[in-house]
């Protein structure tokens, strides 16, 4: 059958194509879906980002990263993936969005919005980058407020107050600035985070002490209106001009999909999908999860350099249970 495959995966970014490339070096049939672009994720990061991992740590599949920058840029990476899947021969298949997984005996009957396939084995390895955490608050709707950030010359000479205090928060304020746009920083916290790239912070703490850069610290957003916004300070309600907002509040996994095809979430924070970390499996049997999604909202818990290893993980798995 043209549509089955010993393993579906979900999900085309690095940790997906890594998945690929174990369940195919095993002689398993597969398929990767997925929903927009090659490595999706990685594409709707800001044009001029630069990781905080070295590009050794980036590698799948056992083939080198190879850049002349101590860190690798976006489009380094996204050149090197689209080989990597070159490279492979992978079968991808792009912007085609999973709709339903659906169990039938031992079998999953997985539909998109293009085709119906069927799969002994699915791997969710759908990240978290799609869905904002919202501020909910009055305003939020507004078209001059966004949740991802890309490029700083739109902000040119523009009153932009930018929230959050990590390395998206960060890289947008300075970048923004840079190119003539009056920035103010809302922070919930009393201070940048710790999680800021070493070579980052030191930048942003000196714009701030110069006063090139605004910041309210143990502050947040209490209303966004369409020429200023509203913000609750320690020391009372502080309205400022404003012409955009940028939101970079964080993201987290799309749990309404991963409840849907029967994954039990906790209802308590941080709503850890749950899986058996020794094999990846999930409640569901023959349902693993790999990458950053297993973290829930602990974002921070997984990259792409430590979550490489769940596509060995599983195939190991997928093979013990075949054997």
């Amino acid at each position: 059958m043209n549509d089955y495959f010993d393993v579906l995966i979900i999900g085309g970014g690095p940790i997906g194509l890594a998945c690929g490339i174990e369940v195919q070096q095993s002689g398993l049939s597969h398929v990767i879906l997925e929903k927009g672009c090659l490595v999706n994720s990685l594409y709707n990061y800001p044009i001029n980002m630069t990781f905080f991992s070295s590009s050794e740590r980036l590698e799948i599949g056992n083939t080198p990263f190879v850049t002349i920058l101590p860190k690798p840029k976006r489009a380094e990476a996204l050149e090197y993936y689209r080989r990597i899947d070159q490279k492979f021969r992978l079968n991808t298949r792009l912007f085609e969005e999973v709709v339903s997984v659906d169990k039938e005996d031992d079998v999953f009957v997985v539909s998109s919005n293009k085709q119906k396939y069927t799969a002994k084995h699915v791997i969710v390895a759908t990240g978290f980058y799609d869905i904002p955490m919202y501020l909910n608050i009055p305003g939020e709707e507004l078209p001059k407020v966004t949740h991802y950030y890309k490029d700083p010359h739109f902000y040119a000479n523009q009153h932009v107050v930018v929230v959050g205090a990590s390395n998206s928060s960060i890289d947008a304020a300075l970048e923004t600035y840079r190119k003539g746009a009056k920035v103010t920083l809302v922070i919930r916290a009393n201070e940048i985070s710790p999680r800021v790239k070493y070579w980052v912070k030191p930048d942003i703490e000196n714009r701030i002490a110069c006063g090139e850069i605004d910041v309210y610290y143990q502050s947040e957003l209490k209303e966004i209106q369409e020429h200023s916004v509203i913000i609750r300070t320690r020391d009372g309600e502080v309205e400022l001009p404003n012409d955009f907002v940028l939101a970079l509040t964080g993201y987290r996994p799309n749990f309404e999909f991963l409840h849907k095809i029967g994954v039990h979430i906790p209802n308590e924070a941080p709503m850890i999908p749950a899986h058996n970390p020794e094999t990846m499996e999930t409640n569901v049997k023959n349902l693993y999860l790999a990458g950053v999604v297993c973290g829930g909202l602990n974002t921070h818990l997984w990259f792409i350099e430590n979550s490489r290893v769940h596509a060995t993980i599983i195939v190991q798995n997928i093979l013990a249970k075949n054997s």
